[in-house]
């Protein structure tokens, strides 16, 4: 719901100091990985390297003023002292890690002392939880209570979340606890797995075991013990395979296979177990996946049908908001392992379209599924695979299920850390695009910052400032998306080079302090054919749909608070939105569809009001195109014979992570 709730917050410069001093600071350059595992192509930096600029900031300051910096206090069921991950007898698995997941990575990027404050005493319990034969975490059960998970404390599955954050938590600081605390707990997995696999407790682990195998991978190359990579393979042996359901079966065509957070998770899998296996068909695998999720269950907005189950690609299926958060991660995790510039154009896909839409501008509710054609947002039971009791397009803390309430906070901050790169050849990358300075180190030891100024994903132009404290040689990774036909790259205002698109660029030379690299993007209109032959209109990585008007009604809950909140909020149209496009051959879209900028980007550009760009399009309604069950009916076939249409008018296309109510894939018409 973009009814925004305005704060402001001034956000602390970023460097590499941390709150512990005593400790010694992660390395800001590439660390070769020990043998036997490969190097990858990229190497994230340590946390707090990258400071967040413009609107990017104001993303990550809503979410310190809404609900990722008060989590505590809106949801004190779970979250409160009671919660397990804090020594209480509340609730006992996942929902604590994952709020952390998110608000460490938080905390970190904008230097706050009140959020690290916040996030230290769930690190501090974890850390002083480990038991002498190595467990850590909550460890005993309790009976059921409304609202709160009490049981399976000590599954697999949620310690994998904390492992995320500790990671994390070593990057920020440097404190070795981690590493003695994740080395006795990966002795005692050793041990405990072969009696006790990943999914003795429950399947969620089993589905979700790429999440733990790429940080005992991490710890490998921090250590070097053999046994870690043992443990690896035993892992990876007792995790779903993907790599098979991806290449010889019909997991990914066949409605319902596979809980959609699941495959998002799992879909790193194949890749992070290559680092120890480098076998072909571990990247084929995932290239196939991804390829089958786009045939038979993706939607404009860069994900697919999975509501809870996989489900095909109608676009008023629904999309669960913790497949975004995790479709990004793992998207990140397997961008820092290849290169791949698919990955990264994926990411700033789902980033730039699928993730501020389902999410209010304020930060304080969100949607549990949202659909890429979207034009009711209220308490109604769809055709959905799981419905909660019909809350879960509307907007509410707690509306659908909670799972996304306390895991949609790591969405922003992972991206902001995964902008910039190290490289191994001792440069810098910046493989996503977003207004952000970065300090790393370089070469045979400097320390330099790159200031990236940009408006983009609005806009075409990025403007890249150095500073160095003395001349230095180094290479700059720039990638080029693969939409882009003709990149220009200039350097101190002078023509270096014009490229195509989907490749990484290196520029190699001597730098001076003052240095610039302009890099120019320029973005066409095209359009990706859907579900019944429907068309999405995208310009760059966004997606352009309908501007709809829409009526927002606050709903006072006291049916079931304790499953959905105490208020929600519901959204309808108040303008036509049953418009098919009409038909326009690929060499006359640039005629048919008018571009137009506002020319001015605000701090926060994802509501649509403030939308910088739109697109103008003719389109005509179809009569019979109707609501069913408060949603857009059954998708005319494109291109229907015979269709009755009105007349020609012209309709407003806005970027799709601008909209709240939405047509995104259209029906097409003559």
């Amino acid at each position: 719901m973009k009814k925004a709730v305005i704060f402001s917050a001034f956000l602390v410069g970023l460097g590499f100091t941390t709150l512990m001093q005593a400790q010694p600071q992660p390395s800001a350059r590439y660390v070769p990985a020990r043998a036997p595992l490969r190097p990858n192509a990229y190497q994230e930096l340590p946390l707090g390297a990258i400071k967040p600029q413009g609107w990017l900031r104001e993303m990550l300051v809503r979410q310190k003023n809404g609900a990722t910096g008060h989590l505590d206090e809106l949801y004190p069921l779970v979250m409160n002292h009671r919660n397990g991950w804090l020594g209480g007898d509340g609730d006992q698995w996942e929902r604590g890690p994952y709020w952390i997941d998110g608000l460490l990575p938080l905390a970190y990027l904008l230097d706050d002392k009140e959020l690290i404050a916040k996030v230290k005493p769930w690190v501090e319990w974890a850390l002083n939880s480990q038991q002498p034969d190595g467990y850590f975490g909550p460890s005993k059960d309790y009976g059921p209570e409304p609202g709160v998970q009490r049981d399976n404390s000590r599954d697999w599955w949620p310690k994998m979340v904390m492992l995320k954050i500790l990671k994390q938590y070593y990057s920020a600081t440097g404190d070795q606890r981690v590493i003695k605390l994740m080395t006795n707990y990966f002795r005692y997995q050793l041990k405990e797995l072969p009696q006790k696999p990943l999914d003795h407790w429950t399947f969620w682990a089993r589905y979700r075991g790429g999440d733990n195998l790429m940080v005992v991978y991490w710890l490998y190359n921090l250590t070097g013990d053999k046994f870690l990579l043992e443990l690896g393979d035993l892992i990876h042996k007792q995790t779903f395979d993907y790599t098979n359901g991806f290449l010889a079966t019909d997991l990914l065509s066949k409605p319902g296979s596979i809980h959609c957070v699941n495959l998002a998770q799992g879909l790193k899998e194949p890749l992070i177990y290559y680092q120890h296996h480098p076998e072909n068909r571990y990247l084929e695998a995932v290239e196939k996946g991804l390829a089958d999720i786009r045939k038979y269950n993706g939607m404009a907005h860069g994900l697919y049908g999975g509501d809870e189950a996989l489900h095909g690609n109608n676009p008023t299926q629904g999309s669960e908001l913790c497949t975004a958060v995790e479709m990004l991660f793992s998207l990140e995790s397997m961008l820092e392992i290849t290169g791949k510039v698919g990955f990264a154009d994926h990411i700033e896909k789902i980033a730039f379209n699928a993730l501020p839409t389902q999410i209010s501008d304020d930060f304080m509710n969100r949607q549990y599924f949202q659909q890429a054609n979207q034009v009711m947002a209220t308490r109604m039971t769809r055709n959905f695979d799981v419905n909660h009791h019909g809350t879960d397009l509307c907007f509410g803390l707690l509306t659908g299920y909670p799972c996304c309430t306390s895991n949609m906070h790591q969405g922003w901050p992972k991206l902001t850390q995964n902008l910039w790169y190290t490289t191994p050849d001792k440069g810098l990358a910046v493989l996503l695009y977003a207004p952000s300075e970065v300090r790393a180190t370089v070469s045979n030891g400097t320390a330099v910052s790159w200031k990236e100024e940009t408006n983009y994903p609005f806009e075409e132009s990025i403007k890249f400032t150095l500073t160095t404290p003395k001349p230095v040689a180094f290479p700059f990774h720039l990638r080029i998306p693969a939409w882009c036909k003709k990149a220009s790259i200039k350097i101190n205002g002078q023509v270096w080079q014009e490229v195509a698109g989907n490749q990484v660029v290196k520029i190699s030379r001597a730098w001076q302090s003052g240095d610039v690299v302009d890099l120019e993007l320029p973005m066409h209109v095209f359009k990706n054919t859907w579900y019944e032959n429907s068309v999405s209109v995208e310009r760059g990585p966004i997606t352009y749909a309908l501007k709809m008007g829409e009526e927002i009604k606050r709903v006072n809950n006291d049916k079931d608070p304790v499953e959905y909140g105490k208020l929600f909020y519901e959204l309808r149209p108040t303008t036509p939105w049953n418009y098919g496009l009409i038909r326009t051959p690929d060499d006359k879209l640039e005629e048919a569809y008018t571009v137009e900028k506002t020319g001015l980007v605000s701090d926060f550009p994802w509501s649509p009001a403030n939308a910088p760009v739109v697109i103008r399009a003719k389109a005509k309604r179809i009569p019979s195109w109707q609501l069913y069950n408060e949603m857009a009916g059954p998708m005319p076939y494109s291109v229907a014979y015979q269709l009755e249409t009105g007349p020609e008018e012209e309709i407003t296309l806005i970027p799709y992570g601008c909209t709240n109510l939405r047509i995104s894939q259209f029906p097409v018409v003559k």
